[in-house]
């Protein structure tokens, strides 16, 4: 057996998953295609996909069908600020929409990737932050979570600390880890291989997160991944990883789109100004959503609501109304 193999299942065993989550049957929705739809609305794309294959190993939503046990979601959220805003909530409801199918949401708090930062679309390195400032994030994260996840629902929830197998690595099983990927893998990372051409310093512990973000699947054993469509690279090391160290199953990864701010131009971000966050009065957020481009509605509608579409009025000032 390889060393990382056996890190791996040293890893898994340490962490059990709860009962809870282990049931061996699925309670899907009675109309499984409408159930299959409502997981599918927003969705950009789903990897590996085969689309005439009827084999589960190719296609989620074949997979899905032929589900005999609750599958294990994983969403991973690093607390480096203190507030969640709507872009970061499409895929948190997708999480709830796989919760209310019959499978168990995973929902990974990075409290130890927190500390090395995403490195995913930034043109320098991000800010290391302090075991005390991630620490003093996670609570209210989990605060502004708690109305979107069922929290309540037995077997429908797994909040897990990467901390829990991440901090416990020793330099032999980082080495290990390191080894599965090489460095023209990593410059091939969007971000990574501009920086490069650009001659922007790309530090080491940088190519450190997507393998880290890997192992959390590794970890906790995902059958599926949600993330947006930048981390698209992060959920295929995730795949590599868990091939790499025998997991019987390999997780799907299922990407949602980024959302646009309400400038209408680049992507919702704090740092930009152009964002709606959860903790906001009803006022702020009806100021703000007012004032949207006509062009945005349709995918503000689509992403943050279960309205039906096709039901909603056709003048775009009229469906902004439909907003919560």
């Amino acid at each position: 057996m390889q060393n990382g193999r056996a890190i791996a299942i040293d890893c898994y065993h340490s962490h059990p998953r709860p009962q809870s989550c282990l049931s061996p049957t699925i309670a899907m929705s009675p109309d499984l295609e409408a159930t299959i739809a409502r997981l599918q609305r927003g969705v950009v794309e789903t990897f590996p996909h085969v689309p005439d294959s009827a084999k589960p190993e190719d296609n989620l939503w074949v997979y899905l069908r032929q589900a005999q046990r609750p599958l294990r979601i994983k969403f991973g959220i690093d607390p480096t600020g203190s507030e969640i805003h709507l872009g970061h909530s499409i895929v948190l409801r997708k999480l709830r929409q796989f919760q209310d199918a019959g499978h168990c949401a995973v929902l990974i708090i990075g409290d130890f990737t927190a500390q090395i930062g995403d490195p995913t679309g930034k043109s320098e390195v991000r800010k290391q932050l302090t075991a005390e400032e991630v620490a003093a994030n996670v609570q209210t994260y989990l605060d502004q979570v708690k109305p979107i996840l069922d929290f309540e629902t037995p077997g429908r929830l797994e909040i897990r600390y990467n901390s829990e197998w991440l901090a416990k690595l020793d330099l032999r099983q980082v080495l290990e880890l390191l080894g599965t990927m090489t460095v023209g893998q990593m410059l091939a990372k969007e971000g990574f291989a501009e920086r490069y051409s650009k001659a922007t310093p790309i530090f080491l512990h940088e190519f450190l997160y997507p393998l880290m973000q890997g192992y959390d699947s590794v970890a906790v054993a995902a059958d599926v991944e949600l993330g947006g469509t930048d981390q698209k690279f992060n959920i295929a090391v995730g795949r590599d990883l868990q091939r790499h160290f025998g997991l019987p199953t390999v997780q799907f990864g299922l990407l949602m789109p980024i959302l646009v701010g309400t400038d209408g131009v680049q992507k919702m971000s704090k740092s930009l100004g152009n964002y709606v966050a959860l903790t906001e009065s009803a006022a702020s957020m009806y100021s703000k959503l007012e004032k949207i481009p006509d062009a945005l509605v349709n995918q503000y509608l689509e992403l943050l609501t279960d309205l039906p579409l096709d039901s909603l009025p056709s003048n775009p000032r009229d469906r902004r109304n439909c907003l919560p």
